[in-house]
């Protein structure tokens, strides 16, 4: 066999791979991460600002400084991610996951602010006031109160979780939503709402327009029997809704009269205890 040279097997230690010189330096790699990181979060933040009805894209550029082509990439990653979301066809909004981090933090919080409102509204009716906030497709009673009447109607404890609009405060928030919100909580929640007094999704969506031409909830006999609630939603200081609050107690001591009465003392008590929102 022919014989091959010594320096046939060994690689020239001053000549570079062609894979090395396509790397690129740390350096830059760090910068291009950063400056994809300023970007995201700069869009991020217009998003944020966009309020509930969100941004289209045209907006998103003009109001970031982006190009459309770097609008669109980003929105992709952070939808995504669920940090934005898509409201109709063009418009774009906070995500879940944002929501779902506030709502970390937010629960203890709102309980305390929201005391002192149902301490107020049950005194002035001597039944029980409920506080709640919105887990997705569920309410999540975060506070009450309980009244002076000798019966009280506790239809839900501290903790507990049902379907979003099954109970007066849940339907007050549901009510507010967005109606795309709306319509996704619906659906989500449809295989479950014949547990609580026969509620059906047509009957769950005749209750929230009812709703939102009076200004208040009313609901009765489907989470609780014999029992009938009125409620309300909070805004926060953006004017969205995130928490409500419902006074519940026997039908029989909450005719048409009295739902009225409570509607009002809920709204004069936010008026003077909340007057920016939550």
């Amino acid at each position: 066999m022919p014989s091959r040279s010594a320096s046939s097997n060994v690689r020239q230690a001053d000549k570079p791979s062609r894979a090395n010189k396509q790397l690129p330096a740390p350096a830059a790699v760090e910068e291009t991460g950063s400056r994809t990181l300023r970007r995201g979060l700069q869009l991020l933040d217009t998003v944020l600002g966009g309020g509930r009805e969100g941004l289209r894209v045209v907006e998103l550029c003009r109001a970031s400084g982006l190009e459309r082509a770097t609008v669109y990439r980003l929105l992709a990653t952070l939808m995504e991610s669920g940090y934005v979301a898509r409201r109709g066809r063009f418009h774009y909004v906070p995500g879940p996951r944002l929501a779902a981090l506030s709502r970390r933090t937010a629960p203890s919080d709102l309980a305390s602010r929201l005391q002192p409102v149902l301490a107020r509204v049950s005194a002035a009716c001597g039944d029980a006031a409920f506080a709640i906030v919105r887990e997705g497709p569920l309410s999540h009673c975060i506070a009450r109160h309980v009244g002076t009447h000798p019966v009280q109607v506790l239809v839900i404890q501290i903790g507990t979780r049902q379907p979003l609009g099954v109970g007066a405060a849940g339907l007050a928030l549901l009510a507010a939503l967005p109606e795309d919100d709306v319509a996704a909580v619906i659906t989500a929640n449809a295989p479950a709402l014949g547990t609580y007094g026969g509620m059906t999704p047509e009957r769950m969506r005749i209750l929230v327009r009812a709703t939102r031409e009076r200004g208040w909830s009313v609901i009765g006999n489907h989470a609780t029997r014999n029992v009938l609630a009125v409620g309300m939603a909070i805004p926060n200081a953006d004017g969205e809704p995130v928490a409500a609050i419902s006074v519940a107690t026997t039908v029989a001591r909450m005719p048409r009269e009295r739902q009225q009465l409570i509607a009002r003392s809920m709204r004069a008590a936010l008026r003077d205890l909340l007057p920016k929102g939550l």
